[in-house]
């Protein structure tokens, strides 16, 4: 059965009250996890409300006690591979093995510029990616000291203590539609596959490809979970609809031919039984509205409810 979870953009105006007010609804609604975005700003302006993800991240280990959760994606571009395996090991503990940690290269030169981060050109960028993986990977998941020579990070002897309680850490996840980087690097480093809005039949594509990368790799291709962040526009009734529709500047059918699960109830069913029906195990449908809260209890009616 497709799991469904929720996804918040957490530059898009988010602050402890929403964020513990939404938390709090995700895991009362009966939905699998909440997820969210990790950046200080928008790719465009203006600026507003962004809570840091880790910080958040804590809170909700400490007071939800069912939801999964976990960055879409944390990238290396701002954080030493280092700090972000400490946190991830330790946020996990502290919700008892319920963090999914999502990696990634990073992507918005914005918010880089603005702060002060080298964010590189694409292939170093995803050079220091891959470099960051090992880190990661390596730290979490070996009981010995970890030394690393590469051109962007450097360990000598390093000792992540003490050890994760789940034995090689929080599940990696790595999100991308690319064959060449992206699922190369899954087979390499992670245990679930993000895809970012597909239609079933260009998932479906995408998802054989990575089985037969995983066989070529000596894996077996149930060890990867296949999930998938896509856009969501719901509304409470037709009004509410409308308005998110028009936020797109397109008619609902152009949006649903891009990706997007959007319409009605019925819809939105039809949608992810396709998904499901295309191999999809989970899927994180991405909330832009954080204050249209009664529109994500009628949807959880219609689509969790037996």
């Amino acid at each position: 059965m497709l799991e469904i979870a929720i996804m918040i953009e957490g530059q898009n105006g988010l602050t402890w009250a929403r964020w513990q007010r939404i938390a709090r609804l995700v895991e009362d609604l009966g939905f699998v996890g909440l997820f969210r975005s990790d950046h200080f700003t928008n790719s465009d302006p203006p600026d507003i409300e962004s809570l840091e993800l880790w910080t958040s991240l804590t809170w909700l280990a400490c007071n939800t006690q069912r939801l999964e959760f976990g960055p879409l994606v944390t990238p290396f571009s701002f954080r030493h591979p280092a700090h972000t395996a400490r946190m991830a090991s330790a946020v996990d503990d502290l919700s008892n093995g319920r963090l999914t940690l999502g990696l990634g290269a990073g992507w918005n030169q914005r918010e880089h510029e603005l702060f002060g981060f080298d964010l590189l050109e694409p292939d170093a960028r995803f050079d220091r990616f891959n470099e960051g993986m090992q880190v990661v990977t390596r730290l979490l998941q070996s009981n010995m000291p970890v030394t690393f020579a590469g051109k962007y990070y450097q360990l000598r002897e390093a000792t992540l203590l003490p050890r994760p309680q789940r034995l090689g850490g929080p599940r990696i996840l790595i999100g991308g539609n690319g064959v060449k980087r992206t699922l190369s690097y899954v087979v390499r480093y992670a245990s679930e596959w993000n895809c970012v809005t597909l239609l079933p039949e260009d998932f479906a594509r995408l998802n054989r490809r990575l089985n037969e990368m995983l066989k070529e790799a000596g894996r077996e291709p149930e060890s990867v979970r296949r999930s998938m962040m896509t856009g969501c526009v719901f509304g409470k009734n037709e009004a509410a609809l409308n308005r998110k529709i028009k936020f797109y500047g397109q008619t609902l059918q152009e949006v649903q031919q891009g990706g997007v699960v959007a319409g009605d109830l019925s819809a939105v069913k039809q949608q992810l039984a396709a998904l499901e029906e295309a191999g999809l195990q989970r899927v994180m449908l991405q909330w832009l509205d954080l204050d249209d809260l009664e529109s994500l209890e009628t949807l959880a009616e219609g689509i969790l409810s037996p």
